[in-house]
């Protein structure tokens, strides 16, 4: 007898700060457990919770706008990778919350085991041991100018910091680091998803494929053929987008 595709099934989302990774995640979960009627349990962990704790030196420059919280000295990628391989051997963990606003962990919380984990952050495609977990790739990709429009309001009007401590710290570390370290990270993804969030269309297709393969017994064919479909449901998306594009408003 065929066995389906191993879970927990894991799926890395990556892109850009403010490129709307965490819209698509909880667009991606809503739809999943929506279309599914909660038989499946779909979780996500984002990387911010694996930031390395600052000590004194590095608190003062987080708080001059100094820290490259974009760099990927600043994650804890083992950290990381012993969660999801105890995640992956069905138990329960618990992770650092991260508090934005105070550059600092601020208690845990318990992590269940799920049949679907996303994981979500500018860098989890960086690391290869975390690249490897995931049965799928995606790489939100959003223009540059509405991802720097989105931080400064989210960093001016939710954290209370200064316009001009916001502009320093991304001319200095944020873009000079998307540059280097998470945009040659997109090569990885099985499916690039324009707009982020907005895409609906994207969102839809791709929950739809990731409904196919839970559904596919591992060791098929078709199996094989979906898990190696990524070029294709992106060609999907793409003419997908075009057909709608063309519709009358």
């Amino acid at each position: 007898m065929q066995k389906r595709v191993r879970l927990p099934f894991f799926i890395g989302v990556a892109g850009g700060t403010a490129s709307g990774k965490s819209l698509v995640t909880k667009k991606i979960i809503d739809r999943l457990e929506t279309t599914a009627g909660k038989r499946k349990q779909v979780i996500s962990i984002h990387l911010d919770s694996f930031y390395k704790e600052l000590n004194e030196e590095n608190l003062r420059k987080a708080e001059a706008g100094e820290y490259d919280f974009d760099h990927p000295e600043a994650f804890d990628f083992d950290y990381l990778i012993e969660t999801l391989e105890k995640l992956d051997a069905g138990h329960s963990v618990q992770i650092p919350k991260y508090d934005p606003g105070l550059y600092a962990r601020s208690g845990l919380i318990t992590i269940q085991p799920a049949d679907v984990i996303i994981v979500e952050g500018i860098l989890v495609f960086y690391d290869d041991r975390i690249r490897d977990k995931f049965g799928m790739k995606l790489f939100v990709d959003t223009d540059a100018d509405i991802r720097l429009a989105r931080r400064v309001r989210r960093d001016v009007g939710q954290h209370n910091r200064p316009l001009s401590l916001v502009l320093q710290q991304y001319t200095r570390n944020v873009k000079p680091a998307f540059e280097e370290f998470c945009q040659p990270t997109k090569k990885w993804a099985d499916v690039i998803i324009p707009r982020g969030g907005e895409n609906d269309v994207a969102i839809d297709l791709l929950v739809q494929h990731i409904q196919d393969l839970l559904r596919t017994p591992r060791g098929s064919p078709d199996l094989e053929q979906d898990l190696a479909r990524g070029a294709s449901l992106e060609d999907t998306i793409e003419s997908a987008k075009v057909a709608q594009a063309g519709r009358p408003h």
